[in-house]
């Protein structure tokens, strides 16, 4: 049932405004990370999930996420001005409104062996290093994963968030 309720969701994403898609962003990555295996080192201290140049899903992501946690980890939502000021994260989401393609290796140096999960949102990313990235297909907004970019910093993408997937790249 929550598979259906989530794909009419993304069906219904383009008959809403930009300030929805960030918000239907925000509340798919923030479902996302219920479904990865993470490593060990990831389950210390607070969840944090950096956000870089994208004020408006920061914001949804502080809003959905207060209050809660991960496991026994509190989730912290942490916003960057730029891909150089990354640091301590679990997860890393860059906004369309950096050219990931040109800062990919930025972004991979600064997470480097921490086991960092890289969400994008430009075509072409998982090309560059990106696990998971939101496309529009269609005029829908879908996402892709590439499990061996996620597998070489340790990650493992459950089946289930595999099958809501628009394009796996293996």
């Amino acid at each position: 049932m929550k598979k259906v309720l989530f794909i009419l969701t993304l069906m219904l994403l383009p008959l809403m405004g930009q300030a929805q898609v960030a918000k239907f962003k925000s509340v798919f990555t923030l479902s996302f990370i219920r479904h990865i295996g993470w490593t060990e080192a990831a389950k210390q201290g607070d969840f944090v999930i950096g956000v870089v140049r994208d004020r408006e899903v920061a914001d949804w992501m502080s809003k959905l996420s207060a209050g809660k946690k991960f496991g026994f980890q509190n989730v912290v939502i942490k916003e960057f001005k730029s891909p150089e000021e990354i640091v301590d994260c679990q997860v890393v989401y860059v906004s369309s409104n950096v050219n990931f393609s040109r800062y990919a290796s930025t972004v991979i140096d600064k997470v480097n062996g921490k086991g960092t999960l890289i969400i994008t949102e430009s075509e072409g990313a998982c090309n560059h290093g990106a696990m998971i990235n939101f496309v529009i297909r269609d005029q829908k907004l879908k996402f892709e994963i590439h499990k061996t970019n996620a597998a070489k910093v340790g990650l493992q993408i459950s089946s289930k968030l595999e099958g809501m997937s628009n394009a796996i790249s293996l």
